[in-house]
């Protein structure tokens, strides 16, 4: 499927793959007769329907979505983005792959996809509905980032991107992983998170140093980290 041809660049057969879903920008090179097209992962769209929360929420997922393409054909593609470092990650039968949408380069086109909040999202695929997308915007106004994730099923790979470097995080002890949600790049497995204020009367008179949100993690499976907290 995807291999690693550096640190900051992969490549994929694209006949073998299935199909390769790759944000906009990402194509470096290829070989090969490969075709190109606009690709939206479902539930990404603004919605249609329902009262002025759904379309607010709806819009709010539109937002985090990054523009992706459709490669389709035989041949063999590299993609690459920013100089960010590159990971792959295989996906295993009932896993779970949330990812920051920024923070995903690519993934295979047989993959199921969805856009959920990651501020309230449990093992089983749950976004929480309404209530957790707009928890997922809010989130988002108080990290300085969105808090929506595309979650990918199935079965294939996907590629994540990260400032600095990769650190993956074993969760399934007693105590969760706690996470700077700036640094958060995805989680996969059975993994539940929940964002958390960690804000003590320090930090809202301006005299803490500790962070005001915390990504708690618990479950089984691994949390990926940037060792950075720069965004995308």
């Amino acid at each position: 499927m995807f291999e690693k041809v550096n640190g900051k660049v992969v490549k994929v057969d694209v006949g073998q793959a299935g199909g390769v879903v790759a944000r906009t920008g990402a194509m470096l090179f290829y070989t090969g007769q490969v075709a190109f097209a606009p690709h939206q992962i479902p539930g990404a769209g603004p919605s249609t329907g329902g009262g002025g929360l759904m379309r607010m929420a709806g819009s709010m997922m539109a937002g985090e979505h990054e523009r992706t393409m459709l490669a389709s054909g035989n041949g063999v593609v590299h993609y690459g983005f920013a100089g960010l470092e590159v990971h792959v990650v295989q996906m295993q039968p009932g896993a779970v792959l949330r990812a920051e949408a920024s923070r995903l380069l690519a993934n295979s086109a047989g993959l199921q996809s969805s856009v959920v909040s990651v501020a309230s999202s449990g093992g089983g695929g749950g976004g929480g509905g309404l209530m957790g997308a707009l928890r997922g915007a809010a989130a988002g106004v108080a990290t300085g980032q969105g808090m929506f994730t595309t979650q990918l099923s199935g079965h294939g790979a996907a590629v994540l991107l990260a400032h600095g470097g990769f650190l993956e995080l074993q969760v399934g002890g007693p105590n969760p992983v706690v996470v700077d949600p700036q640094a958060f790049v995805a989680a996969y497995g059975n993994v539940q998170t929940e964002l958390k204020a960690a804000m003590s009367w320090r930090d809202a008179v301006g005299r803490g140093a500790g962070e005001a949100m915390q990504l708690h993690c618990h479950g089984q499976g691994v949390v990926y980290v940037q060792a950075s907290e720069e965004k995308l």
